[in-house]
């Protein structure tokens, strides 16, 4: 008997069954998806991560090393399992010529380096541990993404020939947000090249209890140990390794949220209009004694399988996608080792959909209950005019057009009807906008701001150089007298060591400067003006235990200096842990040190990079632009994939919602428009009143959608972002994209979505319609 109403139903409303069919396979495939990624990602990152033996601590250091004193101090902790100090060989852009490639545009800080023997391995493609000959070099996988290198390419490193043999797979440096990249060559090579470049030390330690770790960062600032350089530990490895796709995941974990909610509210419009059509039925069925739970059965049975179908369709389609979305997970990190287990969640996810949809549409039918049997058979339907239809009337409204009259006393006297197409259109417009939102957002230059970086054209770095005081006040010299620089400035880099209230001392690297010049976004507070205030990163924040408006001690020329904490901040800088200070020292030794300069023209950006490097080759002259584009380019690309499809799901959703509302409204509306026909309506003055309600609703619902996108949405992408390190985050909306070509867009799908929808109209004859 099932099968047979089944069958029957499906045949009388192909369209609404293909729909929900639609909406219930998006939102399985969709979130199927999200959990298949998130499982692969960090299975993925784990992996990688352990198979390459990643440092638990690594501190960078430029300058002299004590491995006498490092060995003594590895020996004296117990939970140490092992420590290594590995080299590499900073080489400039232009002395790496890959065929016809040279990396003299790169923004990374590339160099040479040779397999370590204990830990902190090189991966190959196939996740083994790289043996390399004389002769041949391995390279950062993410130069072949780009194209800039190709396997067997002949490269020239500092003079030196080589046969590209290989791509590696780096679990510290990986993720383009990591400042720099090593190359692997084999020893004898390297020892050979070791006089043309500037060495470098990754002093690393491994630990046996991971929670440990920040007691070890204590002991090892505490001991004074070699700190010329940013620190880097396994927690933020982890976080730069999944910044790029975890983003894509959070998008995709949003749109497949709001597709299950645009489902439920389809299967709520469907089903009401629905036993609306059956009023009569239903109340003959209860006449002659069926029970509620029977008649539920009835029409359970029709939507359990098109909830199933939709189900197992979504987890098809989420099968047949998953190599494409994991193809870059894998290319950058390797196997997860648990694809089977990432299977069993996205089916797990798909049940769930299941069962929340089947127990709405239980939950909906429990409305038997309120229908009476007498006034069903009666057919006596409990209207839906409100009160404000009532008041809207033509007498006060005589100067409207018959057609928008007509339109708005229906939507205001069917208003619990329209707002489920108003609700999907807001969520629908949400998935839009918000993707679109947050890939411009980072495609900005300004977003940069959001990572404790200005605002600048040119950017000049130097650092593994002798005398960097002397040399950055010669650049100063020049640029100050540069008539195409408007302006500049320097910001020096130093390490203090900084006393906490519990008389415990850790080490940080203060940036000195004015911070003015270009200023960051801040989380919390300003960025410091005078000699005793320092702005401090939220790792760094959170590290020292201290907030906006406390004090800490600064020990500066071996007297303590009191400063007070002015501003909070995001950072992706050298580990993420930095500080912001204007005070002068002539004590500390400079670290590194870099000159922002703002040009009068951006057009010059490019010759003034070029003149710059010719003048300083000691020097490392990156325009910001490239800058950006090395450092946030694959997250670009990922969230500029993700934007498209969202747009394409939504428009998808508009057009359908659309098109079913209308067919069932002129269903519904039969005998109306059969009697206004019958007192000179014309069919195109029906099909402009429906197509009025629909530009009313879609118009209304877009608008809403774009207010709640830019709130609630930038809300929820500044907490999925500031997970990965931007906690100040903000849209930077494309006013031309958010509020004209997306609204037109999706305007243009409703309205031949209701033109399709409501063509019928001249086929409902005025006899037929009347007599019933």
């Amino acid at each position: 008997m099932y099968f047979r109403i089944i069958r029957n139903d499906l045949k009388k409303s192909k369209l609404i069954s293909t729909t929900m069919l639609l909406f219930v396979s998006i939102s399985a495939m969709l979130l199927s998806l999200a959990m298949i990624l998130i499982v692969n990602l960090f299975g993925s990152i784990n992996m990688m991560m352990t198979k390459a033996k990643t440092p638990h601590f690594m501190q960078m250091h430029d300058g002299s090393i004590d491995l006498e004193r490092l060995s003594t101090f590895a020996e004296g902790i117990d939970y140490v399992e092992d420590f290594q100090v590995a080299s590499f060989l900073n080489i400039d852009g232009s002395d790496m010529i890959f065929g016809e490639n040279l990396l003299t545009d790169s923004a990374q800080d590339n160099g040479v380096t040779t397999q370590n023997s204990s830990f902190d391995y090189l991966l190959d493609l196939d996740e083994n541990v790289i043996e390399v000959s004389d002769g041949e070099v391995y390279v950062p996988i993410c130069y072949w993404k780009d194209g800039t290198i190709k396997l067997h390419d002949v490269a020239v490193i500092a003079g030196k020939s080589f046969v590209v043999a290989g791509f590696l797979r780096d679990s510290q440096m990986n993720s383009t947000l990591s400042s720099s990249k090593r190359f692997l060559v084999s020893q004898n090579d390297y020892a050979s090249m070791q006089m043309n470049a500037g060495l470098e030390y990754l002093i690393e330690f491994r630990l046996n209890d991971i929670s440990k770790l920040s007691a070890f960062e204590e002991a090892y600032t505490t001991a004074g140990l070699e700190a010329n350089g940013p620190t880097i530990t396994y927690p933020l490895i982890r976080i730069l390794n999944a910044i790029s796709d975890g983003m894509v995941i959070g998008i995709l974990l949003l749109i497949s949220v709001l597709t299950v909610i645009i489902s439920l509210l389809c299967l709520r419009f469907t089903l009401l209009a629905k036993m609306e059509e059956d009023y009569r039925e239903i109340g003959v069925m209860k006449a002659i004694g069926l029970s509620i739970s029977d008649m539920k059965r009835i029409y359970l049975a029709k939507y359990v399988l098109i909830t199933f179908l939709g189900c197992m369709l979504g987890f098809l389609l989420s099968m047949a996608e998953k190599g494409y979305v994991l193809e870059n997970i894998r290319l950058y990190m390797g196997g997860s080792g648990i694809e089977e287990f990432s299977i069993l969640l996205g089916a797990i996810g798909i049940l769930l959909i299941f069962v929340i949809m089947t127990l709405y549409v239980n939950h909906i039918l429990s409305r038997f209950r309120e229908i009476s049997a007498v006034k069903a058979i009666r057919f006596e339907l409990e209207t839906q005019q409100t009160n404000a239809g009532k008041r809207f009337i033509l007498s006060r409204f005589y100067t409207m057009p018959s057609c928008l009259f007509l339109a708005i006393k229906d939507i205001l006297a069917k208003k619990k009807l329209y707002r489920t197409m108003f609700l999907v259109i807001i969520f629908a417009t949400f998935v839009f906008v918000v993707p679109q939102n947050i890939y411009y957002t980072i495609s900005q230059k300004s977003f940069i701001s959001y990572m404790g970086i200005g605002d600048s054209d040119v950017r000049i770095d130097l650092q593994q150089v002798s005398e960097i005081s002397k040399k950055a006040l010669e650049i100063q010299k020049v640029i100050d007298k540069d008539p195409n620089i408007s302006n500049y400035a320097v910001l020096t880099t130093k390490n203090f060591t900084v006393k906490l209230l519990d008389q415990t001392q850790k080490s940080i690297k203060v940036e000195l400067g004015n911070h003015l010049i270009f200023p960051i976004q801040y989380q919390e507070g300003k960025a410091p003006e005078s000699e005793n205030e320092i702005a401090l990163s939220v790792l760094n924040s959170d590290d020292l235990g201290v907030k906006l408006g406390d004090t800490m001690s600064l020990i500066v020329d071996n007297k303590e200096k009191s400063m007070q904490i002015c501003g909070i901040y995001s950072d992706i800088t050298n580990g993420g842990k930095t500080a912001k200070a204007a005070f002068s020292d002539d004590s500390a030794k400079t670290m590194w040190c870099v000159i922002v300069t703002k040009l009068i023209e951006t057009s010059l950006i490019d010759n003034k990079v070029a003149e710059l490097k010719e003048a300083f080759p000691y020097a490392k002259v990156t325009g910001m632009e490239a800058y950006i584009k090395d450092t946030f380019g694959q997250t670009r690309k990922a969230m500029k994939t993700a934007g498209i499809g969202s747009a394409l799901i939504a428009v998808i959703i508009i057009f359908f919602i659309t098109l079913l509302f209308m067919k069932m409204l002129v269903s519904k509306d039969q005998y109306s428009i059969a009697l206004k026909k019958s007192i000179g309506f014309t069919n195109q003055d029906m099909i402009k009143e429906y197509f009025i309600c629909s530009f009313l609703i879609a118009m209304f619902g877009i608008i809403a959608g774009i207010l709640l996108s830019n709130t609630l949405g930038e809300e929820l992408a500044r907490q999925a972002i500031s997970a990965f390190g931007a906690s100040t985050f903000r849209f930077a909306r494309n006013k031309v994209m958010t509020y004209l070509i997306s609204p037109l867009i999706m305007l243009m799908a409703a309205m031949g979505a209701s033109w399709l929808g409501t063509c019928k109209v001249s086929e409902i004859k005025i006899a037929e319609r009347i007599k019933e």
